[in-house]
């Protein structure tokens, strides 16, 4: 992974981490910088608390646009005119909570496909993980047992739209291989679950004629 003083950090940053645990953190922004690298099941990473060198790793499972008094009432209006609504999306800073499930951590040594041993701190940067790293993290899929077994989120499309988002990181003569690679690799973690695997593949269908 790339160190943060070998991009401009303010223009690739994706939020701030609000709370965190060894398990995923919550990381916030506003509804201004909303764009594709705050997609479900992008990946994305953190220092690990008191590391410069060294990643938590992780899927955006859910992306929540917070209300408040003001949207409530402008949502109970009859007939809210339309300069006050653009004035609403474009100017004011709507916060934004993105959910993240930890799938990995990264050192200089290694890219390992576990829980990290400390979580980031608050108010770390939260950056996308870019095409070489999203590469470079799927060489090991031994984090899809992670994401398979997390209760907490919607595990079978997190794992789908994960890999989806990793098979455009490939070029695209790649693409069919390393799909092919991870149904292999699915087929193995879910013979116990026949059910489950088909829908897995069948939700990774579409990518196969890109």
């Amino acid at each position: 992974m790339n160190d943060d003083h070998d991009f401009d950090a303010a223009t690739l940053r994706i939020g701030r981490v609000l709370r965190a645990s060894t398990r995923g953190f919550d990381c916030g922004t506003h509804s201004r910088h909303i764009d594709a690298r705050h997609d479900f099941g992008a990946l994305v990473r953190a220092n690990v608390s008191n590391s410069r060198d060294s990643w938590v790793v992780g899927l955006i499972y859910k992306v929540e646009i917070k209300d408040d008094q003001l949207i409530s009432e402008l949502v109970m209006g009859e007939a809210v005119p339309e300069a006050i609504l653009r004035d609403q999306r474009n100017n004011r800073l709507i916060p934004v909570e993105i959910k993240v499930l930890n799938v990995g951590y990264v050192t200089p040594q290694a890219i390992v496909p576990s829980l990290p041993p400390r979580p980031p701190m608050s108010l770390a940067d939260v950056f996308p993980c870019d095409d070489e790293e999203v590469r470079a993290f799927n060489q090991q899929m031994d984090y899809f047992r992670i994401v398979l077994g997390a209760s907490e989120v919607p595990s079978d499309d997190l794992l789908a739209a994960a890999l989806r988002r990793a098979a455009l990181a490939y070029d695209p003569s790649q693409r069919r291989n390393f799909l092919e690679t991870s149904g292999r690799r699915l087929a193995r973690d879910l013979s116990h679950d026949m059910k489950r695997l088909a829908h897995l593949l069948a939700l990774l269908e579409p990518m196969f004629t890109l």
